[in-house]
C-alpha cells in the first residue's frame, strides 16, 4: 500500500464511521423543547459535530491501523478475494 492508498483508505473509513456517528443519540428540537423559528421541529437540537468528529477520528485510527496491518502483512491478498476467478493466474514468483 502506498501513501495515496493509505490516505484514501483513511478518508473512506472516516466518512463511513462519521455517517454512522451522526445517527447515534440524535435529539430533535421537539424533544429538547426549544424549536428555533424557521426550522422544522425534527431538526437536530445539539449536534455536537466537533465531538462526533473527534470520536470518529479515534475510531478510524483504530480501524485503519488494523486494516492497514492486514494489507501490509500480506495475510489477505487480491487473489484471496477473487472468488470468481476473473483476475487470471497468479504472477510467477510473486504472492
Amino acid at each position: 500500500m502506498n501513501l495515496t492508498g493509505a490516505i484514501v483508505l483513511f478518508a473512506v473509513i472516516w466518512f463511513i464511521v462519521f455517517f454512522v456517528m451522526l445517527q447515534i443519540r440524535p435529539k430533535s428540537q421537539a424533544e429538547a423543547g426549544h424549536i428555533v423559528p424557521g426550522t422544522p421541529a425534527s431538526a437536530p437540537a445539539d449536534v455536537r459535530i466537533g465531538r462526533k468528529a473527534l470520536i470518529t477520528t479515534l475510531i478510524t485510527v483504530v480501524l485503519w491501523s488494523a486494516i492497514a496491518a492486514v494489507i501490509l502483512s500480506g495475510a489477505v491478498g487480491l487473489a484471496d478475494i477473487d472468488w470468481f476467478g476473473r483476475l487470471g493466474p497468479a504472477a510467477p514468483g510473486g504472492g
